[in-house]
């Protein structure tokens, strides 16, 4: 999965990043259709430290916010934990991340 907001940075920038708060985070949408529901992935950003994830999570909230409702009974369930996450600044994955990318060769 490509990560967002590393464009530009070497290793040393993204380790100093992460030493003064940078974080990867995930923000998740919801898309319903009649009676089936997705929740999924809207990607990973990387956040540099000091700054805010709310905004980046904008767009999988107003995408939920008007195709994630529509879906009996999960539609709004998906949908409400999906805004309430991306508004929340989104879920924190750096140690995931962090250990996939040791793991790789």
């Amino acid at each position: 999965m490509k990560i967002s907001g590393l464009e530009g940075m070497t290793a040393a920038d993204i380790e100093r990043e992460l030493r003064h708060g940078g974080r990867f985070v995930l923000f998740t949408y919801t898309i319903s259709v009649l009676i089936m529901t997705f929740k999924r992935p809207a990607g990973i950003y990387f956040v540099k430290g000091g700054r805010s994830a709310i905004l980046k999570g904008v767009p999988p909230t107003l995408v939920t916010f008007l195709l994630g409702w529509w879906g009996i009974p999960w539609g709004p369930i998906y949908s409400i934990g999906s805004i309430f996450g991306n508004l929340s600044g989104g879920k924190d994955v750096t140690a995931d991340v962090l250990a996939s990318i040791q793991r790789a060769p």
